[in-house]
């Protein structure tokens, strides 16, 4: 039978006692690899700080425009801040989408000899002056969302026979979380435009909110294209190819994409990609014999692109591909590689 809609996960399960969690544990890794996507109810994030990010991120895009683009990305070697309408690509086609792409305040690492080209991602946020309390708010979240992934990450761990700290060591000092804050615009009418095409996550673990009442997300599931509109009280989770590298493809980076809305509406996504630090290398999940056998190897990429082994570099790549205006502005000695 095929499958019609996302499988629905209650994370507060587990806290609710050995075998409750065990259970838990159990139908995370399953959904993750006969699906690698679902719904996560019960995460605990506090629906006043839900509400908040909401409605802040609307407040930005409603700024007139000369107050985005005095942060627009080709400001930043960082490629942090606020992509202009049309102004991202995925697999080589445009994404109809604005947004500010939002990291982890840090000091900029000079670029030089002996100096990965990954670092050049690591550096300040560029952040509206209009909105003093966007800074706090979107702390708090990013916060939140982390601790979330993290305790997933380690749930996942156990459930295929790894030690629960496994990917700890990649994560606790320096992880490199990213938060894209998004508007799509009404385009299709009512042939379906793209939002964003067809792609996997490269990084490690994605958490998505979307406004309440919106959908647009649509999953690929043996050849067919699943509706996933946002369930109340509810994240999207999904898994990316760092994940799936971990695994030998036990757990499965899956295709996905989103359809903009209908002309004379749009909609606000907030999705957030918690990474390892950009020097880590995936660790080698040691997976119990029973899963282990059941690995798939590595997903074809749509672009033909092999999953990289250092995380860094996944994530330059990514970049580049999909802002190229930035690495003309900031990164043009890159070109000539």
């Amino acid at each position: 039978m095929a499958l019609e809609t996302l499988p629905v996960l209650d994370f507060s399960r587990l806290q609710a006692g050995p075998e409750e969690a065990a259970r838990f544990r159990d139908e995370l890794r399953d959904a993750m690899h006969e699906v690698g996507f679902l719904y996560l109810s019960g995460h605990g994030i506090p629906q006043e700080l839900t509400d908040a990010m909401l409605d802040v991120s609307r407040r930005f895009f409603e700024l007139p425009e000369e107050q985005k683009l005095a942060l627009e990305n080709v400001n930043s070697p960082q490629f942090r801040g606020y992509t202009r309408m049309g102004g991202e690509l995925t697999a080589g086609a445009v994404d109809w989408r604005e947004q500010i792409d939002i990291g982890v305040d840090r000091d900029p690492v000079p670029p030089g000899p002996g100096v990965a080209d990954y670092w050049r991602l690591e550096g300040p946020n560029l952040w509206p002056e209009a909105l003093p309390e966007m800074r706090g708010i979107v702390a708090e979240w990013m916060d939140r969302l982390s601790a979330v992934s993290l305790d997933l990450l380690r749930a996942l761990a156990v459930s295929l026979g790894a030690p629960e700290d496994t990917f700890d060591e990649a994560f606790a000092a320096r992880a490199f979380p990213v938060l894209k804050i998004v508007r799509y615009p009404g385009e299709s009418d009512p042939d379906p435009k793209q939002g964003v095409g067809s792609h996997r996550d490269g990084g490690v673990l994605t958490l998505l909110l979307v406004e309440p009442g919106k959908g647009g997300l649509q999953v690929e599931h043996d050849g067919n294209w699943i509706d996933a509109p946002q369930v109340p009280g509810s994240f999207v989770v999904n898994i990316g190819e760092m994940l799936e590298l971990a695994t030998n493809g036990y757990l499965k980076a899956t295709l996905h994409r989103v359809i903009s809305p209908l002309r004379g509406t749009d909609r606000i996504s907030l999705p957030f990609f918690y990474n390892p630090a950009l020097d880590a290398r995936m660790p080698q999940l040691a997976v119990s014999p029973q899963f282990q056998a059941k690995a798939r190897g590595l997903s074809v990429d749509p672009t033909n692109s092999p999953i990289l082994e250092t995380y860094g570099d996944n994530a330059l790549r990514y970049r580049l591909r999909a802002h190229p205006n930035v690495v003309a502005a900031q990164h043009a000695d890159l070109l000539k590689d």
